[in-house]
This record gives structure tokens, C-alpha cells and sequence, in this order.
């Protein structure tokens, strides 16, 4: 089976790359996001980044640093069948556990980046409420604080771990998505073709 780890800074276009893999591949993207807004509604809180950051880090100690991407595999699981899927892309990788298990299970890990100030807007255009409004400096406080154990246990956000164990680095400071799709796919060749 093939799989893709996504992981990258806020605003980067991760989503735009398992997108980019299911639409051009037919390959299933999971978004570890939605699976755990799902828990929220059904636990009836709030989606609120803190509540996303406590249930992962939850999961993480009750069922191992790697459930999350366990999570997503269910879903391909469960779906590869019936869509005759081509892999599995799952973005976000927030913690060195999740790399660790798409490593176990012969996958590849990419991070996304870009500049800063270009994330930022990105992120700026597509706030939904005022609540969630950052300045460019709240912004990269926060970023930093889930750079390195967000909370403080080996349980919580902790991205750098995520890049430290990357196979494949993707920039994308453009204002072209389509642009990106095309330099996403020729960066993932060699998994799409293997």
C-alpha cells in the first residue's frame, strides 16, 4: 500500500497536496483534522483549536503516539474496496509519532512550507470569526509554541519532530495552485511511481 504523511507549517497547502493526490490519483486524503472535529460534535464541544490540540494529544496517550494515522488507515480500510484507491495521503502530522508510523508502514513523510507572511495571509483570508483573528506576531508565537511540545509531554503537537523526519520537502510562497499541484506531483513522483 502506499502512503503519503503530510505534514507543514499552518497555511502551507498540505490539504492542497492530498487533495492534489486524490483528485489526479485516486488516492483517499484523510484530513486527521476532520477526524477529530467528528469526535468534538459527537462529544458535543466546541471546534476550537484548543479542544482539537487536547483530544489528539489524548488519543496519542491512550492508544500511542501513531493513532491518528492508525485512525486514517481505518478509513482506507474500510473504503479501498469499494474505490479501488490508489493510496493513502494524510495530512496534518502534528507530532514525531505519527512520522514514526507512516514510516512503519513503508510510507513517505513530506513537509509543506512557505514563506511566513504568505501563510499568514493565507490564513487571514479564510478566518471565520473575529474570535479566531491573530496578529502577524500572535501568529508566529503560536506557531512556535507547536514547533516544539506545545504543552510540554511527548503526547502533544510537536512539529519539528514532524520535520526532522521528512523524506521530502515542498515549497509553496506562490499565489499559483495550479501551479503548486504541478510542483507537488513532480516533487511525489517517485512514490507515485513505485
Amino acid at each position: 500500500m502506499k502512503i503519503i504523511g503530510i505534514g507543514g507549517t499552518n497555511g502551507s497547502g498540505k490539504d492542497t497536496v492530498g487533495q492534489t493526490l486524490a483528485e489526479r490519483h485516486n488516492w483517499l486524503f484523510v484530513s486527521i483534522s476532520d477526524i477529530l472535529r467528528d469526535e468534538l460534535n459527537h462529544r458535543g464541544q466546541p471546534i476550537e483549536r484548543k479542544n482539537l490540540r487536547h483530544l489528539s494529544a489524548e488519543w496519542r496517550r491512550e492508544l500511542g503516539l501513531g493513532a491518528l494515522i492508525d485512525k486514517a488507515l481505518e478509513a482506507f480500510r474500510r473504503q479501498e474496496e469499494l474505490h479501488n484507491l490508489g493510496g493513502l495521503a494524510i495530512a496534518s502530522l502534528r507530532n514525531y509519532g505519527e512520522a514514526d508510523r507512516v514510516h512503519e508502514l513503508g510510507g513517505k513523510v513530506i513537509w509543506v512550507d512557505a514563506d511566513p507572511e504568505v501563510r499568514y495571509k493565507r490564513i487571514s483570508a479564510r478566518v471565520r470569526s473575529d474570535e479566531d483573528r491573530k496578529t502577524y506576531e500572535e501568529f508566529l508565537k503560536d506557531e512556535q509554541a507547536e514547533m516544539q511540545h506545545f504543552e510540554g509531554d511527548k503526547a502533544t503537537l510537536n512539529l519539528q519532530g514532524v520535520k526532522e523526519r521528512t523524506d521530502i520537502v515542498i515549497e509553496n510562497s506562490g499565489s499559483d495552485i495550479e501551479a503548486f499541484k504541478d510542483e507537488a506531483e513532480k516533487a511525489l513522483k517517485s512514490v507515485l511511481s513505485s
